[in-house]
């Protein structure tokens, strides 16, 4: 059986050691509205609200709403940055790899 929104909200707020008294300020929500995502079959929150939950829980909007489990939110960092990588002019790119290599001595 899949996992529902307040599933994998219970289960990472859990595995943080985090309250809900902890956790909704970090994420933007109040306590009461962390509960009932987590206790109701709620209509779906809002994009802004989900983003703040996933933030908070360091997971992605996709993994709370049924994506993978393996892409937290520093995989999905990554992978904006390759993005925004590939964009960049061949010079820029030359310049980048330059910066890395320096700051990885």
């Amino acid at each position: 059986m899949a996992e529902t929104l307040r599933d994998r909200i219970k289960t990472l707020r859990k595995k943080a050691k985090l309250t809900l008294d902890q956790l909704a300020p970090q994420a933007g929500l109040s306590k009461s509205y962390l509960w009932e995502l987590e206790n109701r079959d709620l209509p779906r929150p809002s994009g802004e609200k989900l983003a703040g939950l996933a933030k908070a829980l360091n997971v992605t909007v996709d993994y709370l709403l049924g994506g993978d489990p393996t892409e937290n939110l520093e995989t999905a960092e990554d992978k904006a940055f390759f993005r925004e990588y590939e964009a960049m002019s061949p010079e820029a790119r030359a310049q980048l790899r330059r910066l890395a290599k320096a700051l990885d001595k």
